[in-house]
């Protein structure tokens, strides 16, 4: 589970970030990124918080929960390597049903790599 300073819970800050972010997808996940230290408001103390949209498009409620621990469980990796102040929203594509946790793990890094939120990943994709 996510720390609770790390999680985006309300809906503004989720529409916040798809609306004013900047976006980056691959086959299976799409990232949402909003760098609140790009902007005049007041920067939000401590670190990244991530939100997941797994919809219905991705299967039932068995394979979309799967796919939101998989996801959560790559979160909480990044926690300390995305810089403070940032919110990003993981939006899980149908593909990410059958795609396994590594996948899905270097799609996200090579994204929050495009988007220069995270150094390097040694590991094509």
């Amino acid at each position: 589970m996510l720390p609770e300073p790390n999680r985006l819970r309300r809906h503004s800050d989720f529409s916040s970030t798809v609306k004013r972010g900047r976006r980056s997808g691959r086959r299976d996940v799409v990232v949402h990124a909003f760098d609140h230290a790009t902007t005049d408001e007041l920067i939000r103390v401590g670190g990244p918080r991530f939100g997941l949209v797994v919809s219905k498009a991705v299967g039932p409620a068995v394979i979309r929960h799967r796919v939101a621990r998989r996801l959560r469980h790559i979160c909480i990796g990044l926690v300390d390597r995305v810089p403070e102040g940032t919110d990003i929203v993981i939006r899980a594509l149908p593909g990410a049903a059958t795609a396994g946790s590594s996948e899905l793990e270097q799609q996200i890094q090579l994204l929050l790599q495009r988007m220069n939120l995270l150094e390097s990943v040694s590991e094509s994709v």
